[in-house]
C-alpha cells in the first residue's frame, strides 16, 4: 500500500500544472498537510499549495486556491473565490452561482464559454466542443481547492485553449473513518448543508458527499439544489491504482432571462422584483468517471481516464415584448411613457428543452529520461470524445404552460480526436525549456427534424482541424526568484448551432484563433510572502462575437468578430505583516491581486447598415473592464479565531461593441459604472479542531450596483447578506 502515497485521483485525471511527472521521492517530501491522509496525499494539488517553490516548474502563470483560502472566504458561490485570481473577471447573473460567467484577460465572460472548466480533471461543459456553455457549474460548497492555469501549459488540455483552465478539486477518501457536517443558514431562507463520510478498508478507500442548498428569495431567485457525489480509490497491486467517481446533480430554480429596464433601475424600488414568476429552469446532471494509473517504474507511468455524463437543461420562460401585444396578460413593467422602457408580459411561453451527452477516453504517458546531460520530462497522449445534443423548442399558450406545440426539433452531434505531446528540457539547475504540440480534429453535424412547426429532414456536417503549438521557458535567477515566459496557439471551435444554419447551409465560420504570449517573474519560496507579476498579449485573428440569448443577442446566426488585441498586466502579492507587528503565532496577511487589460478591436470592422455604419476599430470589447482589483486582510490567532476582509473593485465596462455610454431604454446596453464590494468573515475553531463556528457578511457596505445588462435587461448585485454556520468533523 506504500505506493498509494504517490498516487491520487486528481493527478490521474489532470497532471494539471506540470507537476505530475515529479518522481516518487519528490512526491513524498512535498506532501506536508497533516489533514490529508497518508493513504491519499493528492501530491499534484498539495505540492502546489504547500511547496510553492515548485511552481518554478510551470511554463506560465498559475494560481492555486488552497483549502485554507476557501475556508477563510466562506464563499456562497465560486465567483467569490475566482475573483481573487489575477486576470479573472466575473459577471454575476443571479447572484447565487448557478450560472458561472468567467472571462480571462478580457475575454467575454458569457457562460464561461472561452474557459476550459474541469472537475477533478473531467470537463463539465454541456458539450465541450459544440456547446461549451456552463449551465451547470460545480458547487463551491463541496470543493476542497481550485487550480487556475493561464500559460502555455494549456496545450495539454482542450478543446478550449484561448483563455485558461479552471480545475475544481474535490477531497479524496480519508485514511481512517471520518465524517463531516457543515450547516450554513442566512436571510431569505438561504441554507447550505453538506454531509460527508469516508473510510479506508483494506486496499479500498471511499468518500460520499451529499449537499442540499436552497434559497427562498435570494435577490429575485428561488432555488433548490441536491448534489450527491462519491469517490472510490482501489489499490490493484504494487504498481496500479483505479479511481472511480460518480455524481448526481439536480437543480430547480426560477431563473429567468428578463431583467430591469433603465427606468425601473432608476426608480430604485424594483431591484429584485420577479417580473416573470412562472419562469422555471431544471438542470439534471449524472456523471461517471474511471481513472487508472499504471506505474512501469519511478520514471514512467500511464494514466487512462474514461468518462461520461448527461446534462438535461429544460428552461420554461414567459414571453414578453417592448410594445403592447394581442395576448398580453395585462402586467406591464417600467415606464410606458418612454419608448422602449416598458416590458409587456404576454400570456404565452417558450420551452427550451435540451439534453446533452458526452463520453470520452484519454490516455497520458509520462516519462523521465536523460539525453546526455539534459534531463527530460515527456508527456504525450490522445483522447477521443463523442458528444450529442437533443434540442426542442415547445411553445405554450399560457404564461405557466408546462407543455405546448412542438416548433423545432433537432440533433447535433460531434466526434473529436485530440493528440498532444510536450517535453521539458532541463538544461542545468537554472534553465528549463518546455515545448509541445496539440492537434484537434472535430467532425460535427446538425440534423434538423422539425423547423417552424413543419417536419423536415435536413442533415449537414463539417470538419475543423487545427495544429496548436506551445513553448515556455523557466529561468531560476536564485533560490527565491524565477523568470518565466511562454507562447501558445489559442483555439476554440465555433458552436455547431452557429456554424450550420437552420436551412442546413454550412457557414464558413472560422474557429476562434489567437497567439497568446506572456512573460513574468515570481518569488514563492518564502512562507510569509509571495509575488507573481505577468505581462501578457493575446492577438486574435478572429474572435467570435457571442449572439446567443444569454449574451443579449438574438440567439441565432453567427458573427465573425474579426481581429482583437488583449494586452495587460497581472499582479499577485501576499505578505504576512504579523511577523513584524504581532507576537509569535499570530498571522496578519495582506494580499493584493490586480489586473489591467486593454482589450480592443485592432483592425477595421464595420457595424450597421447604410449611413449608420460605424467602424469600431479601437473600441473596447464588451464586458472587459480595464482595471479590476481584489485585496484582502486575514488575521489568525493561535487559539482558533480567524477573521478576513476582502474588497473587490471592478472598473467601468462597455456592454456592446459600439461602446455605448448612454443607457438604452430597455436596459440592455450602456456603460456599466465601476463598483466596489467588500465581504467579511469570521471563524472560531474550538480546541481539538473538531468543531467550528462561522459567520460571514457579503456586500458589507450594502453597495448598490449593476452587475450586468445581460441576458435581457439590468441585473442588480445582491444587497448585504449575513450567514452563520457550524462545521463539525467526526
Amino acid at each position: 500500500m506504500q505506493h498509494l502515497k504517490h498516487l491520487t485521483l486528481t493527478t490521474l485525471g489532470l497532471v494539471s500544472l506540470g507537476l505530475g511527472s515529479l518522481n516518487a521521492q519528490e512526491f513524498i517530501s512535498a506532501a506536508s498537510d497533516t489533514t490529508i491522509s497518508m493513504f491519499y496525499e493528492a501530491p499534484a494539488v498539495k505540492v502546489l499549495g504547500e511547496k510553492p517553490r515548485l511552481m518554478g516548474d510551470l511554463p506560465g502563470s498559475a494560481t492555486f486556491l488552497s483549502p485554507k483560502t476557501i475556508r477563510e472566504l466562506q464563499p456562497n458561490t465560486s465567483s467569490e473565490v475566482l475573483r481573487t485570481v489575477p486576470g479573472v473577471i466575473i459577471t454575476e447573473e443571479e447572484g447565487v452561482g448557478m450560472r458561472l460567467n468567467v472571462g480571462i484577460r478580457g475575454l467575454d465572460p458569457d457562460r464561461s464559454s472561452r474557459v476550459l472548466v474541469l472537475e477533478d480533471g473531467i470537463p463539465v461543459a454541456l458539450n465541450p466542443f459544440g456547446e461549451p456553455q456552463l449551465y451547470y457549474s460545480p458547487v463551491i460548497d463541496r470543493m476542497e481547492s481550485i487550480e487556475v492555469l493561464k500559460g502555455s501549459g494549456q496545450i495539454l488540455f482542450g478543446p478550449q485553449t484561448v483563455g485558461g483552465v479552471i480545475n475544481y478539486i474535490t477531497a479524496d477518501p480519508p485514511a481512517q473513518e471520518a465524517g463531516r457536517v457543515r450547516l450554513v443558514g442566512g436571510e431569505n431562507g438561504y441554507f447550505s448543508g453538506l454531509f460527508s463520510y469516508g473510510n479506508t478498508i483494506g486496499n479500498a478507500g471511499f468518500k460520499v458527499d451529499y449537499l442540499r442548498k436552497q434559497g427562498d428569495r435570494i435577490g429575485a431567485t428561488n432555488f433548490r439544489i441536491n448534489d450527491l457525489s462519491a469517490k472510490i480509490n482501489l489499490s490493484m497491486g504494487p504498481k496500479s491504482m483505479l479511481g472511480l467517481k460518480f455524481g448526481v446533480y439536480d437543480e430547480l430554480s426560477n431563473s429567468t432571462y428578463i431583467g430591469l429596464t433603465q427606468s425601473m433601475y432608476e426608480a430604485g424600488d424594483q431591484d429584485f422584483v420577479q417580473m416573470a414568476p412562472d419562469d422555471r429552469l431544471t438542470v439534471r446532471r449524472v456523471s461517471l468517471s474511471a481513472i487508472h494509473e499504471y506505474r512501469f517504474s519511478l520514471n514512467t507511468k500511464l494514466k487512462t481516464s474514461a468518462f461520461g455524463y448527461t446534462t438535461t437543461r429544460n428552461w420554461q420562460r414567459q414571453d414578453f415584448s417592448s410594445a403592447p401585444a394581442s395576448n398580453a396578460t395585462g402586467v406591464v413593467w417600467g415606464d410606458t411613457n418612454i419608448p422602449g422602457s416598458a416590458v409587456y408580459m404576454r400570456n404565452s411561453n417558450g420551452h427550451r428543452n435540451r439534453q446533452f451527452e458526452v463520453a470520452g477516453v484519454e490516455s497520458r504517458l509520462m516519462h523521465r529520461f536523460n539525453l546526455g546531460t539534459v534531463a527530460n520530462r515527456l508527456e504525450a497522449g490522445a483522447r477521443f470524445l463523442h458528444e450529442r445534443a437533443f434540442e426542442q423548442r415547445v411553445n405554450g399558450k399560457k404564461a405557466d404552460a408546462r407543455s405546448g406545440t412542438l416548433v423545432s426539433d433537432e440533433i447535433r452531434s460531434g466526434q473529436a480526436i485530440s493528440a498532444f505531446v510536450q517535453n521539458k528540457f532541463e538544461l542545468g539547475e537554472k534553465l528549463a525549456i518546455t515545448a509541445g504540440l496539440r492537434s484537434e480534429t472535430y467532425f460535427y453535424e446538425r440534423h434538423i427534424l422539425r423547423n417552424a412547426e413543419k417536419d423536415t429532414s435536413i442533415l449537414s456536417n463539417a470538419t475543423i482541424s487545427q495544429i496548436l503549438p506551445g513553448a515556455g521557458i523557466n529561468y531560476n535567477l536564485s533560490e527565491t526568484w524565477s523568470l518565466f515566459a511562454g507562447v501558445h496557439r489559442g483555439f476554440a471551435p465555433p458552436r455547431v448551432l452557429d456554424a450550420i444554419a437552420n436551412n442546413g447551409v454550412v457557414y464558413n465560420l472560422d474557429p476562434e484563433l489567437s497567439w497568446n504570449t506572456e512573460i513574468g517573474f515570481r518569488n514563492q519560496v518564502s512562507t510569509h510572502w509571495a509575488l507573481e507579476f505577468t505581462a501578457f498579449n493575446m492577438s486574435f485573428s478572429n474572435q467570435i462575437i457571442p449572439i446567443s440569448e444569454s449574451s443579449g443577442g438574438s440567439g441565432t446566426g453567427f458573427v465573425n468578430g474579426g481581429s482583437t488585441l488583449h494586452r495587460g498586466l497581472e499582479l499577485g502579492l501576499r505578505y504576512d505583516l504579523g511577523r513584524q507587528l504581532l507576537p509569535t503565532g499570530h498571522r496578519l496577511e495582506w494580499s493584493l491581486n490586480g489586473t489591467y487589460v486593454n482589450a480592443y478591436y485592432d483592425k477595421d470592422r464595420f457595424v450597421g447598415e447604410g449611413d449608420s455604419k460605424v467602424n469600431i476599430r479601437g473600441n473596447r470589447t464588451p464586458y472587459a473592464p480595464e482595471w479590476w482589483l481584489s485585496a484582502g486582510f486575514a488575521y489568525e490567532a493561535p487559539k482558533g479565531l480567524s477573521l478576513r476582509f476582502t474588497g473587490n473593485y471592478t472598473g467601468e465596462q462597455f456592454t456592446d461593441e459600439l461602446n455605448s455610454v448612454t443607457p438604452s431604454a430597455n436596459g440592455q446596453t450602456g456603460q456599466l459604472p465601476a463598483y466596489f464590494v467588500m465581504d467579511a468573515s469570521a471563524r472560531f475553531q474550538f480546541q481539538g479542531g473538531k468543531l467550528a463556528l462561522t459567520e460571514a457578511v457579503k456586500n458589507l457596505t450594502d453597495e448598490r450596483y449593476i452587475s450586468t445588462r445581460r441576458p435581457q435587461g439590468i441585473r442588480v448585485g445582491l444587497p448585504r447578506m449575513i450567514t452563520a454556520g457550524i462545521d463539525w468533523k467526526f
